[in-house]
């Protein structure tokens, strides 16, 4: 049992922090714009990661650096067009409509949802190298550890995602878009900018 609950506790000290997978979550939630599949996808990922991790694949990730570098410069480059497209879209007022965006297409959102996924190096490091490194601590009870951190992992994505519809009359008043799009493309920008010096 110790095992589990560290991996729950780890995974969710990972997870839960500002950034560019989180916010786009949130968004999507707000929306009520393919929650369900953006929810899966980031969940799934995270758990193939920790698996990946868990397996032993993070020490072949240490031994080749280059694939860090390629995906922090290409997830550089996505986080900084994500960011100077919120910025753009916060220029006008905008009121919260669970019926925006429905026409646009589930591959898209699907697209954006992979790429703020893989694209970030930190999940790498976070899930795969981290989570990897301190489940294999515990021996014979590191899938107990790498189930915890599954089951923080869906269900703060579960949290976020389908938790935002409840947030959704406070943000129904014009100018309350503006200011997430804002923080949301600030974000985007300054994650942007670590990844780049980091």
């Amino acid at each position: 049992m110790a095992p589990l609950l560290a991996g729950l506790l780890t995974g969710l000290s990972l997870i839960v922090a500002i950034g560019a997978q989180n916010a786009f979550v949130l968004r999507q939630g707000l929306t009520r714009h393919h929650v369900g599949v953006v929810v899966a996808i980031c969940a799934l990922s995270d758990a193939l990661l920790i698996v990946v991790g868990v397996s032993g694949v993070g020490i072949l990730v240490q031994e080749h650096p280059v694939v860090l570098t390629v995906a922090r410069w290409a997830g550089a480059a996505y986080l900084a067009a994500y960011g100077l497209r919120s910025l753009w879209s916060a220029r006008r007022a905008q009121v919260l409509d669970p019926l925006e965006g429905r026409g646009r297409g589930r591959g898209r959102v699907v697209t954006t949802t992979l790429a703020l996924t893989f694209l970030n190096p930190h999940v790498y490091l976070d899930t795969v190298l981290m989570l990897g490194s301190i489940a294999n601590q515990y021996a014979d009870g590191r899938w107990w550890f790498a189930t915890g951190a599954v089951v923080g992992s869906v269900a703060w994505f579960s949290a976020l995602g389908l938790g935002a519809r409840a947030a959704a009359p406070l943000l129904g008043r014009p100018g309350t878009w503006r200011v997430l799009d804002v923080v949301i493309g600030v974000v985007m920008l300054l994650l942007a900018v670590r990844l780049v010096l980091g």
